[in-house]
Parts: C-alpha cells; sequence; structure tokens
C-alpha cells in the first residue's frame, strides 16, 4: 500500500491505517529507534508511541514524506527515553559519542526562545545536504539521524570503518563551513 493510501486510512479513521503503517513502516522505525536505545522493549515502545502520535496528528497534517515523517518521530521519542533512562546504562554511550561527534558544528537548543534558531539550523542542513555527494549524504544520514553504527555503514557501503570515518569528518567540517557561510552562530 502506498503513502496516499495510508493517509487516506488515516484521514477516514480507520484502525487499518496503523496496521499498514505498521506493516509498511515498522522494521525501520524499529531499527531507528534500536539504535539509539539498544533495548528491544524500548524501541518497540516507541515505535508504538510513534503509531499513536501519528493516529493523533493525521489529520490534520497531511506529511509529504510519510516515512521521514515518522521517523522524525520515532527518532525524538527515543532520545526522550535515551536521556530519561541515562546514557551510562544503555548503549554503551554510542549516543553520547554521536553527539559529541556535531557538537562542533551544531548547537543545542537550550531554550523557547532559540526553536527558531533551531528551525534555521535544520532548514540549513537540509539545504547542505543537497549540496553534497550522495554516499556522504546518505551515510551522515544514517550515522546522525538514524545513528547506525560506523560498522553497520560501512558494511553497507562496502568500505573501510576508517574510510567511512574520514568521509563523516570531511562532511562535518564541510557542515561547519557551510553555516558559518550562511551566517549561523555555532
Amino acid at each position: 500500500m502506498d503513502d496516499h493510501m495510508i493517509l487516506d486510512l488515516f484521514f477516514e479513521r480507520q484502525e487499518s491505517a496503523i496496521v499498514e503503517t505498521r506493516h509498511k513502516y515498522g522494521l525501520r522505525l524499529q531499527r531507528t529507534a534500536m539504535n539509539i536505545l539498544h533495548s528491544h522493549e524500548d524501541a518497540e515502545e516507541c515505535v508504538s508511541d510513534t503509531l499513536f502520535k501519528a493516529w493523533e496528528t493525521i489529520p490534520p497534517s497531511r506529511p509529504v514524506y510519510f516515512g521521514a515523517y515518522l521517523a522524525k518521530i520515532t527518532r525524538n521519542f527515543s532520545i526522550n527515553r535515551w536521556e530519561a533512562k541515562g546514557a551510562a546504562k544503555r548503549g554503551g554511550g554510542e549516543m553520547d559519542l554521536l553527539l559529541d561527534e556535531l557538537e562542533a558544528c551544531i548547537a543545542a537548543p537550550g531554550g523557547p526562545e532559540e526553536a527558531y534558531e533551531a528551525a534555521l539550523v535544520t532548514e540549513a542542513i537540509n539545504a547542505f545536504l543537497s549540496t553534497i555527494n550522495q554516499t556522504a549524504r546518505v551515510a551522515f544520514v544514517l550515522r546522525y539521524f538514524h545513528g547506525e553504527s560506523i560498522r553497520a555503514i560501512s558494511e553497507r557501503f562496502r568500505v573501510s570503518e576508517s574510510k567511512l570515518k574520514s568521509i563523516l569528518f570531511r562532511t562535518r567540517k564541510k557542515l561547519g563551513a557551510y553555516l558559518e557561510k550562511e551566517g549561523i552562530q555555532l
């Protein structure tokens, strides 16, 4: 079933929308949550929370990129759960490592007054990603959005871990320069 048909089910308030969404996106959402939480139970709960949130927000919203919409919700639920549980006992500090890698080029928002700035940063990052080659873009998104491990991404691209680390390092440096050029304070 394609996304438009699933979204139509949401708009008709048919519970089969949840079933179809889980069927189409469940494994992808589960993997995103697992990469952050390293717990099957917590990941499954985040996926369930995502489906409930989709049920609450569709309608009125009709996401253009339904899969990305769901992935973002899952990622946010997963990060919130990870923060609540404490990084020390979850995933060997992998999430800390991800955040540390990006810290040099992206400042975390600290309050509601910075929400506008965070939206500008998000828009700039999306614009930046459209300027780089597909390999770097996909590796960056897998690492910093989906939380994939270096090993998993390097296996996917059939490159060494050191080459992938180099690609990610150069991409982060380019991102930092791009954000500075756009006038975004780091």
